[in-house]
């Protein structure tokens, strides 16, 4: 039998004192008092507590004393106020109980693996039991927010004109990015469909063909190693304008970012959000996705270098790398030699053979290697940081790329030990201009920095010819808090422009055609100009929700391996399944 339930667990209040009631949900504890026995109950919109009481039956009370947590129960009775002093605010039905007549037992359980309402269980086996890890309060408010998230996206891009269009999901693998999913043809015998990684050319196609404004919140697909923030599967608003340069795309955007701060924060930004060089943040922070909540910028110390007596950074300077470092306020008094030691570990895990550190005091530097400074390079490094005593000033100098990534992720480690900013605040920006292209040394040619479709700075295009790698391209990424959460460009309209990329990155006039003729005739017939970008939605949802893992924003995730611990996916298939897709065992 099912009690039809007339409200929710978290809805009761005084104003429902003497109404009959029914509430379905888990049994989120229970206690048994001999005279009374009392039950959380629990569903997704809060929980109520109800007392069976000796004037309800024996019998009644007996069932009632066999419940047990996560059995699944429907409870009729009567609202009533609680006790006076056993009041619980911290529960929005904290001032009343249900005084429950009537129960039903619609399903008893084991015990379960963890329990719902306790500390966080391993991930794995959180993965193991997802059904039950979604049944935590912390986990559903996670998917609540992003509910709302992606109602606000329907919601804003609707009412600035843009359609909702959906895109396939079977498509044709494409060359450059990353690795595609393939499905193979059961009726096309070697043949094979790709999972999108995204709706690139559909978008680029719908604005050929007259649509003006798209949008779609997309599934896209990434057979990539994982990471964090990395889910093979995941999901993005995707969107594209016609007749629009990239200060348009942008603009627009903007409208939708600052109602995600104002819903999602409470913070009314300040607009324009900044519009920072690629190649300037590259140099001041070591990362195209700075995290400016905090200063940290890095320096370029090869003059100083030249200064001191240290042959490491002598050597590096005239091999032509870089000596580069930034100097943490306070950061003398937080951190100890082992510390420091620690420090150089982790800067050699992105490949930095060494770890400068000086440690500034009021009359000098402290450190192994302040020997090797002598007063005017002390001086120097003082005035280049405006270091003050306690501050600590670290150095790597190595290549441009190592002393990127070694600086940049030390930048990041350090302001977050050294708590220089407020976790909870947020910091949104643009940075465009990126390279049109980069050159992959064991490919021995040119990718697509973003992606082979991008339109080139218009004043780079004679570059083209005489220096690809100088050529910027009309690309746009929104950054907030060090994260990536968006990215797009201005495309490729005319078919001459789309065609010399394509000879850059490779391709022959005869393989350009066979992998995109589809899209050169579409531009051939009257392409006009255009762009987008697309906003990562599990990402968006993991920085408002303020967590650190993008598995937990997506409802049934995959681990690091790309597995599926719940289902067991991927998972073999029979025989005759394989032979149906004209598929060997190996």
């Amino acid at each position: 039998m099912l009690l039809k339930r007339t409200h929710t667990c978290g809805e009761l209040t005084k104003g429902q004192v003497g109404e009959a009631v029914v509430l379905n949900g888990w049994v989120d504890a229970w206690r048994d008092f001999g005279g009374l026995v009392f039950i959380d109950l629990r569903d997704r919109y809060g929980v109520t507590q109800v007392v069976f009481e000796p004037d309800a039956g024996a019998e009644l009370q007996a069932r009632a004393r066999d419940l047990r947590n996560e059995y699944v129960v429907g409870v009729k009775g009567t609202v009533a106020p609680r006790l006076a002093g056993k009041e619980n605010p911290r529960l929005k039905t904290g001032e009343v109980e249900v005084r429950a007549t009537d129960f039903v037992l619609y399903n008893a359980t084991p015990t379960p693996p963890f329990e719902i309402g306790g500390p966080e269980p391993n991930e794995e086996l959180r993965l193991k039991y997802r059904f039950l890890d979604l049944r935590r309060p912390s986990i559903q408010r996670v998917f609540l927010l992003r509910h709302e998230l992606t109602q606000l996206m329907r919601n804003v891009m609707s009412e600035q004109g843009f359609l909702d269009v959906e895109t396939p999901i079977l498509g044709r693998s494409t060359p450059e990015g990353a690795r595609d999913f393939l499905v193979p043809s059961r009726v096309h015998a070697s043949h094979f469909y790709a999972l999108p990684q995204s709706p690139q050319l559909y978008k680029q196609l719908l604005m050929v063909s007259g649509f003006d404004r798209y949008f779609q919140i997309a599934r896209c697909f990434r057979d990539e190693d994982l990471r964090a923030n990395r889910q093979p599967e995941f999901t993005q608003l995707d969107v594209e304008m016609s007749f629009v340069e990239d200060h348009d795309v942008m603009s627009t955007m903007e409208g939708l970012i600052a109602a995600m701060a104002q819903r999602f924060t409470g913070e009314t930004l300040m607009l324009p959000l900044p519009r920072l060089e690629y190649h300037d943040v590259v140099e001041r922070f070591g990362s195209d996705r700075p995290d400016l909540r905090y200063g940290l910028e890095l320096k370029d110390l090869a003059d100083v270098a030249a200064q001191t007596d240290f042959k490491v950074l002598k050597q590096a300077a005239e091999l032509g790398h870089r000596v580069r470092g930034f100097c943490a306020p306070g950061g003398a008094e937080k951190y100890s030699r082992k510390d420091l030691d620690g420090l150089t570990e982790f800067a050699g895990t992105f490949g930095a053979k060494g770890l400068v550190w000086l440690k500034v005091e009021a009359e000098g530097f402290a450190g192994p290697t302040a020997k090797f400074f002598p007063s005017p390079a002390q001086a120097a490094l003082r005035e280049r940081f405006d270091a003050k005593a306690g501050d600590l000033i670290l150095i790597v100098a190595d290549t441009q790329a190592v002393t990127n990534q070694a600086l940049s992720n030390l930048r990041a480690r350090l302001a977050t030990e050294l708590k220089l900013y407020d976790p909870k605040s947020f910091h949104y920006s643009w940075v465009i201009h990126f390279p049109l292209l980069a050159w992959d040394a064991e490919e021995n040619r040119y990718v697509a920095e973003h992606h082979p479709f991008t339109m080139p700075m218009f004043e780079d295009l004679a570059l083209l010819d005489s220096d690809p790698a100088k050529v910027r391209a009309q690309a746009y990424d929104l950054v907030i808090n060090g994260e990536e959460a968006g990215g797009g460009t201005i495309r490729c309209h005319d078919p001459a422009i789309q065609s010399k990329i394509f000879a850059l990155l490779g391709l022959s006039p005869e393989q350009a055609e066979e992998k995109f003729g589809f899209l050169l005739s579409a531009l051939r017939n009257g392409a006009p100009p255009h762009g987008g970008i697309a906003l990562g939605v599990d990402r968006l949802v993991m920085l408002y929700a303020g967590i650190t893992n993008i598995r937990d924003c997506i409802a049934f995730p995959k681990t690091a391996k790309g597995t599926d611990l719940m289902t067991g996916a991927p998972g073999t298939v029979e025989p005759r399944q394989l032979k149906e897709l004209h598929i060997r065992p190996s």
